[in-house]
């Protein structure tokens, strides 16, 4: 039992670590690089050299911190997520899961994050489909804090940004449907019905949905939610701060509308990370509220630097120290 619990996300993290799926990666990568490169090209590399210089160190250190604190919020709620399916393990090694499943980020639909799945079974032996509820209403509490909070800040500004109301109802609705057990167990039985294939896939995803349970009273979700909600404020600050140290004239809440429409609009492309979509989005739509590329191209890879890259580096980090950890408690445990 204890083998195949093993196998189950280590067979997905593996598969999602393909070396096909690196080669994608390092292109995509490097068509952004090229993109950002040829953009600040064509504005000239002295006026962008120029924004990126009025920038201070501690202005740097302030983005990384607000940055923490996105982390540090959805750390606990990871953690308050864990209690509540009854995973009794400690805050400072539910921290460690959350952030070495970083290093992940980058894996084609997150899926590499799953490996957080391998430690707790490691650690508790748990099985697969008993914990992977942990990762959807991880997302799920997501999708509705960027949504509530994208929905206010459109209110509140001036912009008008193109399908961004049809992405805070989508973001919502796939945080209701993944939330609900009765309601995904009754999709995932329609789909195996009109596909005839994947019973396997459709067998788990209905016992993930039973596994859901937990999540439907409580009010876990919810107050998970509200941490997430004040996680992705923090970085929708550090955007606004940003654009205001460059001299851009922006407001904060359009500064928050387009870095999290962005960051959205990535993540549905289906690129790792959302990498080149929600560069394109964010350059796309400051240019719209008459920022300069001069302007818009570094502040757009200084925000991604310290949002979703300085996460990577922490994932990268912490990922050994994970790994051994949970080696080290399944040995003691054995």
């Amino acid at each position: 039992m204890t083998m195949q619990l093993e196998q189950t996300p280590l067979q997905t993290v593996k598969r999602s670590a393909s070396g096909r799926d690196r080669f994608v990666l390092l292109g995509l990568l490097a068509l952004v690089i090229i993109g950002l490169i040829g953009a600040a090209a064509a504005t000239g590399w002295q006026e962008t050299l120029d924004q990126i210089a009025k920038l201070s160190a501690l202005q740097v250190v302030l983005l990384l911190l607000l940055s923490l604190a996105n982390y540090g919020l959805r750390g606990l709620r990871w953690h308050l997520f864990s209690g509540h399916l009854g995973l009794k393990l400690p805050l400072l090694t539910n921290f460690i899961h959350f952030l070495g499943g970083f290093a992940m980020t980058v894996t084609p639909g997150r899926v590499g994050e799953l490996v957080r799945m391998r430690w707790i079974a490691r650690e508790t032996g748990t099985a697969f489909e008993r914990s992977a509820p942990l990762v959807l209403v991880d997302r799920a509490s997501d999708l509705a804090a960027m949504a509530i909070l994208m929905g206010a800040a459109l209110l509140l500004s001036s912009t008008e940004i193109s399908g961004g109301f049809p992405v805070v109802i989508l973001a919502l609705l796939a945080a209701f449907v993944a939330t609900r057990p009765q309601l995904l167990a009754s999709v995932a039985k329609l789909g195996h019905r009109l596909t005839g294939r994947l019973p396997r896939l459709f067998a788990r995803v209905r016992r993930a949905a039973r596994a859901l349970e937990p999540f439907s009273k409580g009010g876990a979700l919810f107050k998970g939610s509200v941490l997430a909600l004040f996680g992705w404020l923090a970085e929708g600050v550090a955007f606004y701060l940003l654009l205001h140290w460059m001299g851009a004239e922006t407001t904060m809440s359009t500064a928050i509308a387009i870095f999290l429409f962005s960051t959205l609009a990535g993540g549905l492309t289906g690129a790792p990370g959302g990498v080149g979509g929600a560069e394109a989005a964010m350059i796309a739509l400051l240019s719209l509220e008459g920022v300069p590329l001069a302007m818009s191209v570094p502040a757009t890879a200084i925000i991604r630097l310290t949002t979703l890259w300085f996460a990577i580096l922490i994932g990268l980090a912490v990922f050994p120290v994970a790994e051994r950890h949970s080696k080290k408690v399944q040995h003691d445990l054995e």
